[in-house]
């Protein structure tokens, strides 16, 4: 009886210590198996999670560049106007003069955009962030973001001077050219960010499930564990009191 009764305490304290903490597998002894099959579920949750956070992370230094990439196309598109109006025949050295002071002062702004734009302390367009990449994936499986060089001198329009006899377009087209496809280029990243974001968290939700089907407890099945254990746990201690009080009767006969 005694064997049965410490049998019983052990039961409870599993019954006790499952439901404080609402786990079915609290230790290796619960369930081996299934402790290293939840362990390795939890690994990819949480790699799935910080792989969405990652990729969230990049999508928002990805729309800070590409704000700037937009900034710099306003700025070219005036300097493209200003170059043109400078080309007319009808103009003195001071009206050209005139126009470049304007197109220097735009040009600062180009530079300014190239030089301090930033995200996360990082800045972006001025070279220093061209081999950007991020991890978003359990495995560490890194997507690449083209953080390129988007200063004067990279986009070919430091020495732009109107007032040279040899000045074309060619140049201030260029690098039109040059913004737009940079544009366009982080705007397929951050569509494909996007979508790794989602899809990680989703997954991420989906190991969430599966691996608290597998190590969470069942309150109902363990609660009518409980009271049946505790039931168990009365009745034997009710046999050994009995089993005493009959044994002080038979030495009291003697």
């Amino acid at each position: 009886m005694r064997v049965g009764a410490i049998s019983s305490q052990r039961s409870l304290f599993w019954d006790y210590t499952h439901l404080s903490s609402g786990k079915r597998i609290n230790t290796a002894k619960d369930d081996a198996a299934g402790l290293a099959i939840a362990k390795r579920m939890q690994r990819q949750e949480t790699g799935l999670r910080v792989g969405a956070e990652n990729a969230g992370m990049a999508i928002g230094a990805a729309n800070v560049a590409e704000g700037a990439l937009g900034g710099m196309s306003d700025y070219l598109q005036r300097i493209h106007d200003l170059a043109l109006r400078s080309m007319n025949g009808i103009n003195s050295d001071a009206d050209k003069q005139m126009y470049q002071n304007e197109i220097n002062q735009l040009k600062q702004g180009i530079e300014s955009l190239a030089r301090d734009t930033s995200f996360n302390e990082q800045t972006l367009l001025d070279g220093s962030m061209a081999d950007f990449s991020t991890a978003v994936s359990p495995s560490g499986g890194r997507m690449s973001i083209q953080m390129e060089n988007s200063t004067l001198k990279a986009l070919g329009i430091a020495d732009l001077d109107v007032t040279s006899k040899d000045f074309n377009l060619d140049s201030i087209k260029k690098a039109m050219d040059i913004v737009s496809e940079r544009r366009g280029n982080l705007g397929a990243v951050t569509n494909g960010l996007e979508y790794v974001r989602n899809y990680n968290s989703s997954s991420a939700l989906s190991q969430l499930s599966s691996r608290s089907r597998l190590e969470d407890l069942d309150f109902p099945k363990a609660i009518s564990k409980k009271k049946q254990d505790e039931v168990m746990g009365q009745y034997r201690m009710h046999m050994i009191r009995r089993q005493m009080e009959q044994k002080k009767s038979v030495m009291g006969l003697f």
